[in-house]
């Protein structure tokens, strides 16, 4: 059964709405993380040939002649895993200037195309793209999470109440949202399967982007980041084990950014303000493929609590990565951090208003908690609308004008 089958995904309505008017639609995302799902979902439904270039013969005849491919096409296509066919960009675009109609063609990739600038130019102003994530703790609830709008909404009212987690919450962290994990009854089993995924990604789709001598390098480094994720990226650190230049090892992470599998979280900064650290911070697409590359379970997470902080930043990053990508208006996400060791680990900005997150592992909070939060109010002025300290408790509180306490179960478990 598939994870469409058991679990709604939320990015669906946003699919459906810009075929309506858009002639071409890249879903991209990691591998495995259901678009081809959601893409035949849609497909299914609306009568699409599906055409996969994981085969390999119907990649060659799209490599050996992309015109003609493409010009043999039916009226509407999936073409899943496009980024292993470059070639077929500018065909398509000639497709779809030639029969200009919303709906004709729904892309999947798993690696950025955008950031190849030749591939994104060619389909500028024909083509919506949309990110699918790994699934979300909403989604696997089956809840529809109101988050967000209540962040940069009225706030969250003091009556409401989460529940505290505790050892649950690890166990979410450690499992991921990777639906062929999750279909696996043991948490062993599970950490198996991320292991081969991170070995399979590099030597097939990087193998694919670029030529480079150190293959074997690219899972070690993808486990050093593991341990790095929630922290400020420090290249020299990374490298230490190699025997590779830093900037060798830059060019490394942006081949797994490429594939989605590292993200770089920009510092939030402002030109009246020179005491901000400019540096990004690191985080990897999903916490169940960290704590499987780190050799962590829920129980050896839970008691290295230091490990536990940065992993579970990261998971409540993704959750709002995840939530974020549903929504009609896009947010920014960023950092804060100054030169006095002040720190907000999500600031978010939408609609030019900013809300900051700072997030705690531990179930009580204090005003103490709040440093970063009033640092990032004072800074922003007019266009700060809430801080919020989130935290593994069971009721919201209020630190003062615009800043709360809330429980992290709050993000995915609607009242």
């Amino acid at each position: 059964m598939s994870d469409q089958a058991l679990h709604k995904r939320l990015l669906l309505p946003r699919l459906v709405e810009a075929l309506a008017d858009t002639p071409v639609v890249l879903v991209h995302g990691p591998r495995q993380c259901g678009k081809t799902t959601l893409a035949r979902q849609v497909g299914d439904a609306g009568r699409y040939a599906y055409v996969s270039f994981d085969d390999d013969v119907q990649r060659a005849a799209a490599q050996a002649d992309p015109v003609g491919f493409v010009a043999d096409l039916p009226d509407k296509a999936v073409l899943d895993e496009v980024q292993r066919v470059p070639t077929l960009f500018t065909s398509l675009k000639a497709a779809v200037d030639k029969q200009r109609r919303p709906g004709r063609f729904i892309l999947t990739g798993s690696a950025n195309v955008l950031l190849v600038p030749t591939l994104a130019d060619s389909l500028a102003g024909r083509m919506e793209v949309l990110r699918l994530h790994p699934l979300a703790q909403s989604e696997l609830a089956g809840t529809e999470p109101t988050f967000l709008d209540t962040l940069f909404g009225k706030g969250f009212k003091a009556a409401a109440a989460g529940r505290r987690l505790g050892k649950t919450l690890a166990t979410h962290v450690t499992a991921g949202g990777f639906p062929a994990a999750l279909a696996r009854s043991t948490a062993r089993r599970r950490a198996a399967w991320y292991r081969d995924y991170a070995d399979t990604l590099v030597q097939r789709d990087v193998r694919d982007l670029a030529r480079i001598g150190a293959l074997d390098a690219l899972p070690r480094l993808l486990t050093l980041a593991a341990g790095q994720t929630a922290r400020l990226i420090n290249v020299a650190e990374l490298a230490a084990p190699f025997q590779l230049s830093r900037p060798t090892i830059r060019d490394y992470m942006t081949l797994l950014a490429r594939v989605f599998l590292l993200e770089e979280l920009p510092p939030w900064h402002s030109n009246r303000l020179s005491r901000l650290i400019k540096t990004p911070k690191l985080h990897l697409c999903d916490t169940g493929l960290a704590c499987a590359l780190l050799g962590l379970d829920a129980a050896a997470l839970w008691d290295d609590r230091a490990l536990y902080g940065q992993l579970l930043e990261t998971f409540v990053y993704q959750e709002l990565r995840r939530q974020a990508s549903w929504q009609e208006e896009p947010h920014s996400f960023h950092h804060y951090r100054d030169k006095d060791g002040s720190e907000v680990d999500v600031v978010l900005e939408y609609t030019g208003r900013i809300a900051g997150i700072e997030i705690k592992a531990a179930a009580t909070v204090t005003a103490a908690d709040f440093k970063g939060l009033q640092k990032l109010k004072a800074a922003t002025g007019k266009r700060f609308v809430r801080g919020v300290v989130l935290y593994d408790g069971d009721a919201v509180a209020s630190f003062g004008d615009g800043l709360q306490a809330v429980p992290i179960s709050m993000l995915w478990e609607t009242k």
